[in-house]
């Protein structure tokens, strides 16, 4: 949510008064890949639903006798989410031709929903086993069912399956910044997402296990290791492309996720090293409502009254200064939420 919130923009304007080639190669990791490949960017959504499903075992824990209760609030939350997606695509309108109907709140509602229940229900070893049928079900159902008029197997934009889906199936619109063929949180490629979760809610259930931290770590390490290794080799078949969200995506994706998620865990957990984290906490214990606030509150604008003299004397500087503005205006909104006890639950 750092970088979502305007971390990006401030490291590009940072990057941008140093150039050099170093500086084009971070930046351009700054940025999503227009379709095939992986750069840092495009693990920020991936990432996010990980963690979703990380926290899954943690918050079920207290249903495990009343576990029809949880099933009510999981679907509770799961609606709630769709719902704000939504109104943040202009549900408000009324008008449901120009509505995007697809979107991240919307892919992330039906994700935890499903990840949940499943997690609910089933043990480690079959929560594994599903996560290996959809993945082997996406790849087969792209690699061998053609859209009408083309050939299996055909992963363009243009030409695949689950963007002919989209087209044909979605109401409203699909707009062009999310590939335009079809949309980057469509209906088949929500699909391998829920793996995404789910492979979350393993990390988990082992975090939550009575293991040493440094073997939970070491495990942790592992796993994100291998099912990296993997990823990168399956995507020489079944390309990585985070618009389709290919199963060689998910698997790279839980990959790195896993291994940053060592990283922390060891560093705030195991070592203890917890305060200079403060200052994320404050983002992360309101992640979805900073998601939502933009749409509403003109941060930009609040920065400028207060701001733009400064960034005026600032010569060269001025986009850093802005950038910086927005970013530490946003946070200090979060951090008076935190400091008020106030938390967006759905």
């Amino acid at each position: 949510m750092f970088w979502i919130m305007g971390g990006d923009t401030l490291a590009t304007v940072l990057l941008d008064r140093f150039p050099s080639r170093s500086a084009d190669t971070l930046k351009m990791q700054l940025e999503h890949v227009e379709w095939e490949g992986f750069r840092f960017y495009d693990l920020i959504f991936p990432l996010f639903l990980f963690l979703v499903g990380c926290v899954i075992p943690f918050s079920l824990q207290k249903y495990s006798s009343k576990p029809a209760a949880a099933v009510g609030r999981i679907i509770r939350r799961t609606l709630l989410l769709i719902f704000l997606g939504l109104i943040c695509n202009g549900l408000l309108n009324f008008e449901p031709g120009q509505l995007r109907w697809c979107g991240v709140l919307q892919r992330i509602g039906v994700c935890y929903g499903i990840a949940a229940l499943l997690c609910l229900s089933l043990t480690p070893r079959k929560l594994t086993a599903t996560i290996a049928c959809i993945l082997l079900g996406y790849w087969a159902l792209l690699a061998f069912v053609p859209a009408p008029g083309g050939t299996p197997g055909d992963y363009s934009k243009a030409g695949n399956l689950a963007g002919w889906v989209d087209r044909t199936v979605l109401p409203g619109i699909i707009l062009k910044p999310y590939y335009g063929d079809g949309d980057n949180e469509g209906i088949l490629s929500t699909i391998p997402a829920i793996a995404t979760p789910l492979i979350g809610c393993l990390a988990g259930i082992w975090l939550r296990s009575p293991r040493s931290g440094l073997v939970k770590t070491g495990g942790l390490i592992i796993s994100g290791a291998a099912l990296l290794a993997v990823g990168t080799a399956w995507g020489n078949l079944f390309p990585i492309i985070k618009n389709l969200w290919t199963s060689s995506f998910v698997l790279v994706a839980a990959g790195w996720s896993l291994l940053l998620t060592a990283v922390f865990y060891f560093i705030i957990d195991v070592i203890g090293l917890r305060r200079w984290a403060f200052p994320f906490t404050v983002i992360g214990v309101n992640a979805i409502t900073i998601y939502v606030a933009p749409r509403f509150i003109d941060f930009d604008h609040l920065t400028s009254f207060f701001l733009s003299g400064t960034a005026r004397m600032s010569g060269s500087w001025s986009g850093v200064v802005a950038a910086f503005g927005v970013l530490f205006a946003e946070w200090l909104f979060l951090l008076w939420l935190y400091r008020s006890r106030v938390f967006l639950r759905l």
